[in-house]
């Protein structure tokens, strides 16, 4: 991308920071009256997408190393959101969400990755991930739940415009991506499944067809 598109995108990134930052109640900070589903402008270039992301080294749920962009995000359409283990009510329910998600897309749902990142990486080790994943019923090859240390994190998740004091401060907004198009789009998790799963389908067709 060019500089200019791509510092566009990192202003997107931020804005998305912005929406829904107040975990407590989790009741997004979003007005009630904003659109469930918003996107955001695709932006063109060359830009080395590598050196915005990172190729920061994380550990999945099965305790496999990551490098953030290149094995996480490239060429990839993908949803990203944040959560946290010990948390009892807006993560799992946002887990259960994008589960449904998945089971809308049907034999599509393999061309999405899913990344959900924790912002509470002092207890959320690969162990503490995995045994989440299987609670929820979540643990397969295209779903990426990711933890590191807590600079590596702080890194990764400043990167998609969060900047996360305690875990509980995260945004609880999705972020959805056509990586290797340069197309990103927020999405309210209060979306239906079935609005969220239309917008992946978008992304993962070709572009002239989009």
């Amino acid at each position: 991308m060019r500089a200019i598109d791509w510092f566009a995108l990192s202003v997107c990134f931020c804005i998305f920071s912005s929406v829904a930052f107040a975990h407590e109640g989790h009741q997004q900070a979003a007005p009630a009256s904003a659109p469930a589903v918003a996107v955001a402008a695709p932006s063109t270039g060359t830009h080395d997408a590598k050196t915005w992301f990172t190729d920061t080294p994380l550990q999945d749920q099965n305790g496999n190393t990551l490098r953030f962009y290149s094995d996480a995000l490239k060429d990839r359409v993908v949803l990203l959101n944040v959560i946290f283990t010990s948390c009892d009510d807006a993560c799992p329910l946002i887990t259960r969400k994008l589960k449904e998600v998945r089971e809308v897309l049907g034999d599509k749902a393999d061309g999405v990755t899913f990344i959900s990142l924790t912002s509470d990486p002092l207890r959320d080790t690969p162990a503490v991930l995995k045994a989440y994943t299987l609670k929820q019923g979540v643990d397969g090859p295209h779903w990426f739940f990711l933890t590191g240390d807590k600079a590596q994190m702080d890194l990764v998740l400043g990167r998609i415009g969060q900047i996360v004091p305690t875990p509980e401060q995260h945004s609880t907004q999705l972020i959805v991506g056509d990586v290797a198009n340069k197309r990103w789009s927020k999405i309210r998790p209060d979306a239906p499944a079935a609005a969220i799963a239309q917008r992946l389908q978008l992304l993962t067709m070709p572009v002239a067809e989009r």
